[in-house]
C-alpha cells in the first residue's frame, strides 16, 4: 500500500520530458478531425479504436499510431491536438513540458513542415500565456527511415530552428540502431540542438552506449535495459545522465509484463536520474498522474521517491537555471 493518494499525486506539481504529440490524439479528437477533413477511418466509433488500443509489442502499435495521424492535415489540427495535450497537463498540474513532434510522420503525407510546426508552436505559445506552462520542443527522427531523409528533415527545420530546441531518434528500435544517424545528429548538433533518443526500450543496453558515445545525447529516452549492464549503471550515476522511463508505455508494449515487475523505482534507489513520462498517452491509457498512480498501486511509491522522481525531471529539463529555480520552489511551496 503506496503513502500517497491520487489526488496527491495530482495536485504534484510535474514535468514531462517524453511526450509525442501525435499520441495524445485521444480518439474523441480523431473522429472530430477525420470528420472536419472528410477521412474516413476504418472505425465506426470511439470504442472501437479504444479496443484497437490494446497491443502485443511496439510494432502493434506503431501500425495504429501512424494511421491516427493521417486525419492531422491543418495547422488548426495541429493546434488542436497540442492544446488537448497542454488541457490535460493543466488539470494535472505539468507546469513544464517538453513534448517530441513527427514531422516525417506528415511530410511524407505531402503536408507541409512549416503547417506542422506553426500549429504546434502556437498552442505551447498559448499555453505559456493563459496556463503558464512552459515549453521546449523537440523534433524528432523516424529511426525505420533513412538517414537522408533525416537529413531532408533537419534541412526543412532550418527556418523554423529557434521554435526547435533539440532533435529526438523514436519509432522502430529493433533492427535501427542509433549509429545510422550520426552524421545527422552531428549536422544537428552544429545547428545549435541539443540531442536526445530512444535508446533500451525494446533494444540493448549496447544502444544506450552508443547513443551517449555517438550521438552525443543529453538526455536518454526510456533506456529500462540500461540494468542489465553494470558498467553503463555506474556511468549513468557518475555522468547524471537523465533517463526520460515512462512506466504504463513500457507495460503496454509489454516490455514488463507488470507493472510490478518495473525497475524505474530500483534505479531511483540506486541513484540513477529517472523520471516519469507518458509517452503516448492516449494510447497506453494515460497522463502525467496515471502513471504515478500506476506506480504507487503496483510498486509502492513514497512521497519521498514520488518528490524526488519530479526534481529529476527539472534538474533534467532544457530550461535555464532561473526556470529550474522557479520550478524547484513551486514543488516545494506546494508538498510544504
Amino acid at each position: 500500500m503506496s503513502e500517497v493518494t491520487g489526488s496527491w499525486l495530482n495536485d504534484l506539481p510535474k514535468v514531462e520530458l517524453h511526450l509525442h504529440l501525435e499520441g495524445s490524439l485521444e480518439p474523441e479528437l480523431m473522429f472530430k478531425l477525420a470528420q472536419r477533413n472528410n477521412i474516413k477511418l476504418p472505425f465506426d466509433s470511439v470504442e472501437q479504436i479504444q479496443e484497437a488500443y490494446i497491443f502485443n509489442n511496439l510494432q502493434d502499435f506503431l501500425d495504429i499510431y501512424y494511421q491516427g495521424a493521417n486525419v492531422l492535415q491543418h495547422e488548426q489540427d495541429f493546434y488542436d491536438l497540442t492544446w488537448a495535450y497542454l488541457e490535460k497537463c493543466h488539470s494535472q498540474n505539468v507546469i513544464h513540458v517538453e513534448p517530441f513532434f513527427d514531422p516525417q510522420t506528415h511530410t511524407d503525407r505531402g503536408i507541409e513542415f512549416s503547417v506542422v510546426i506553426k500549429g504546434i508552436t502556437r498552442a505551447l505559445n498559448d499555453a505559456q500565456k493563459q496556463l503558464d506552462i512552459s515549453s521546449q520542443l523537440i523534433m524528432c527522427f523516424l529511426r525505420h527511415l533513412s538517414e537522408d531523409a533525416a537529413f531532408d528533415t533537419l534541412t526543412q527545420a532550418v527556418p523554423f530552428i529557434d521554435k526547435i530546441k533539440a532533435v529526438g531518434l523514436d519509432s522502430s528500435e529493433q533492427g535501427h540502431p542509433p549509429e545510422k544517424f550520426s552524421r545527422v545528429y552531428k549536422k544537428a548538433r552544429e545547428l545549435g540542438l541539443l540531442t536526445v533518443a530512444h535508446a533500451g526500450e525494446e533494444g540493448p543496453a549496447d544502444y544506450i552506449w552508443t547513443v551517449i558515445n555517438d550521438l552525443k545525447v543529453s538526455r536518454i529516452d526510456h533506456g529500462v535495459r540500461a540494468v542489465d549492464d553494470s558498467a553503463l549503471m555506474l556511468y549513468l550515476k557518475k555522468n547524471s545522465i537523465p533517463l526520460t522511463v515512462c512506466p504504463l508505455s513500457n507495460t503496454r508494449l509489454k516490455v514488463f509484463d507488470n507493472m510490478s515487475e518495473h525497475n524505474i523505482l530500483v534505479m531511483l534507489e540506486q541513484g540513477i536520474c529517472v523520471t516519469v513520462n507518458s509517452d503516448d498517452p492516449a494510447y497506453f491509457g494515460g497522463y502525467m498522474t496515471e502513471n504515478f498512480i500506476a506506480l504507487a498501486d503496483s510498486l509502492s511509491l513514497t512521497k519521498n521517491q514520488a518528490i524526488q522522481l519530479v526534481l529529476n525531471s527539472i534538474e533534467a529539463s532544457f530550461v535555464d537555471d532561473i526556470r529550474k529555480a522557479e520550478m524547484r520552489n513551486l514543488l516545494e511551496s506546494r508538498i510544504n
